[in-house]
């Protein structure tokens, strides 16, 4: 049987562009060798696009991008179906069945890209570009889920203009959420960019953090509680994982260094909570999957409350695909290899 050809996309211009080089390290590493022909695409910072042809293993450690590499194209004329390959002064097309954009944050993740594919007619894999681009900003999200009759922690969005009196400002956030508050970019993913704000000045501090990486900012009230992860996969019927799991930081809140260079940071899967706060979760995993209009994949992350309260905190499209990433890890644990997770998520990209 042919195989299917899929063009993996890693790197990207983004926050978390060696976060994507993890998680696509560790994905080519699984795909399914006897079914799928695979096609490397490494993305520079700088938005280069080249054919890499190395070890896997020279993706996290970067040394892909000092390797000669044709640069490639992505063209949106659909009677390409695929690559265009510039090398030596000529271009030669490549043909691809799927793309696999194993790209997180801005430019991979939002929308952006998943656009390309859809003018180039090239199917991909996860959330549609009205889907993705709703996911990733925390306004609309909230403003979406909210609608839907989700439960979220209370929040308020700022714009750069709302700095200019920082005083007023802050004495509505204070009068609205109360401290400590959580400060987040509305764009960007991994916590990136987000702080705990426990006075006046770590809030002024936080506000000025998050507005590095994104023009708007989400300001939310703290949650005390278990921070707990659902994993759904599908189309038109998507399923929640039935196994949750439990992040437990070691720090205050689950930061970028530990979600992806810690490696105590303690997961527990399945989740300690009850069978009754377990179907909640993936009831409301769901619902809101379906509300977003996601397709493919997402993980959705919850707070659990002392009495049992579930609160949606939100919803990643492209999730971690790291070798201690939740999204994969739940899927395992309920009965779903990483490699067959693979073929299933190229399968739903291409109905």
């Amino acid at each position: 049987m042919e195989k299917i050809k899929v063009a993996v996309l890693f790197g990207g211009v983004s926050s978390e562009h060696e976060v994507s080089l993890i998680s696509a390290a560790s994905v080519l590493k699984n795909i399914p060798q006897e079914k799928y022909e695979v096609t490397m695409i490494g993305i520079t910072k700088d938005g280069r696009w080249l054919e890499y042809t190395g070890s896997v293993d020279e993706i996290v450690s970067m040394a892909w991008e000092n390797q000669p590499a044709p640069t490639v194209l992505l063209s949106p004329d659909r009677t390409h179906k695929g690559l265009l390959v510039l090398q030596d002064g000529k271009a030669q097309t490549r043909e691809i069945d799927i793309c696999f954009p194993v790209l997180h944050g801005k430019n991979g993740e939002d929308g952006t890209i998943q656009g390309l594919f859809e003018l180039a007619g090239i199917p991909y894999v996860g959330c549609g570009t009205v889907a993705s681009a709703n996911c990733m900003d925390k306004e609309v999200t909230h403003t979406i889920l909210e609608a839907a009759g989700i439960t979220m922690a209370k929040w308020r969005c700022l714009r750069a203009k709302d700095m200019e009196n920082f005083e007023v400002t802050a004495a509505a956030l204070e009068s609205a959420l109360g401290y400590p508050m959580f400060v987040k970019p509305a764009n960007a993913g991994s916590s990136v960019g987000v702080s705990k704000a426990k006075d006046l000045a770590g809030l002024k501090t936080a506000c000025q953090v998050a507005f590095r990486e994104d023009s708007k900012i989400i300001v939310e009230e703290f949650i005390q509680g278990r921070e707990v992860e659902n994993a759904v996969l599908g189309n038109e019927n998507p399923k929640a994982s039935p196994v949750c799991g439990e992040i437990a930081p070691l720090v205050e809140f689950y930061t970028y260094d530990a979600k992806y260079n810690d490696e105590t940071t303690a997961l527990y899967v399945p989740a300690r909570i009850t069978p009754q706060v377990g179907e909640k979760i993936r009831a409301t995993a769901e619902k809101a999957f379906a509300a977003l209009g996601c397709q493919g994949l997402s993980r959705v992350d919850f707070f659990v409350k002392d009495d049992n309260t579930v609160i949606l905190n939100e919803i990643n499209t492209m999730p971690g695909f790291t070798s201690i990433s939740m999204y994969p890890k739940l899927w395992e644990a309920s009965g779903l290899p990483y490699p067959q997770l693979l073929d299933r998520l190229i399968t739903l990209g291409m109905e």
